[in-house]
């Protein structure tokens, strides 16, 4: 286990470019992006059937039960975890999932509250892609080939899920500055460029962490 490995997150709204940013990143630091990676990891990990981690995939929830199953499961009752509801077990095979990369491996992870899971460690930066929403439905439009209407429901739609998803799970509130180290607009930027600014703010953020060697 590498204790200095560097690990970007990168939580985005709909149609802000915060995925395809999140690759070109993990290009440039020769490393991976786990995104629809993280799903099939978490599933073979935890014996968990695929198709229900993509049915339950940063989808908001509404169990009450859920503060009582993470006191008991941070408390090492193992019990608990054949007890809690599925969306529980799919969030929960995630997070050890992700801590388990982070700690073998520089990469980049998109959404699934990655951020949260990994706040203890130093070399973790976490990043908010955001855009305006007009340029974010014409991508949309494109993207999916969708009429404007049908894109703009479809923005508004992912937006919400993600926001409830991480609002419920972490203990931040998605898409505020103060959650995380670093939010960009995409409205005016290329993609490659983001990623430039993104890398540079996290290389200089490490290189505050490291200690001095003088």
């Amino acid at each position: 286990m590498a204790d200095n490995n560097l690990v970007i997150t990168i939580e985005r709204q709909a149609g802000s470019g915060g995925r395809q940013i999140g690759k070109i990143i993990a290009e440039k630091m020769g490393a991976r992006c786990y995104d629809e990676e993280l799903i099939e990891r978490a599933a073979k990990d935890s014996g968990i059937a695929e198709e229900l981690f993509r049915q339950h995939d940063e989808k908001p929830t509404s169990s009450f039960l859920y503060s009582l199953v993470m006191d008991t499961y941070s408390l090492g009752y193992s019990s608990s975890f054949v007890e809690m509801p599925i969306n529980h077990k799919i969030f929960l095979a995630q997070f050890e999932s992700i801590k388990n990369i982070a700690q073998n491996e520089s990469c980049v992870i998109i959404g699934r509250c990655a951020d949260y899971a990994l706040c203890d460690l130093v070399y973790t930066v976490s990043v908010f892609v955001s855009c305006e929403d007009d340029v974010r439905i014409k991508r949309l439009m494109k993207q999916r080939e969708l009429d404007e209407k049908k894109a703009k429901e479809l923005m508004i739609k992912t937006d919400k899920d993600r926001a409830s998803y991480y609002n419920y799970y972490s203990n931040k509130k998605w898409g505020d500055a103060r959650s995380y180290d670093f939010c960009i607009s995409t409205t005016d930027l290329e993609y490659d460029a983001a990623a430039d600014i993104i890398l540079d703010f996290a290389k200089k953020k490490v290189e505050m962490h490291k200690p001095y060697a003088g």
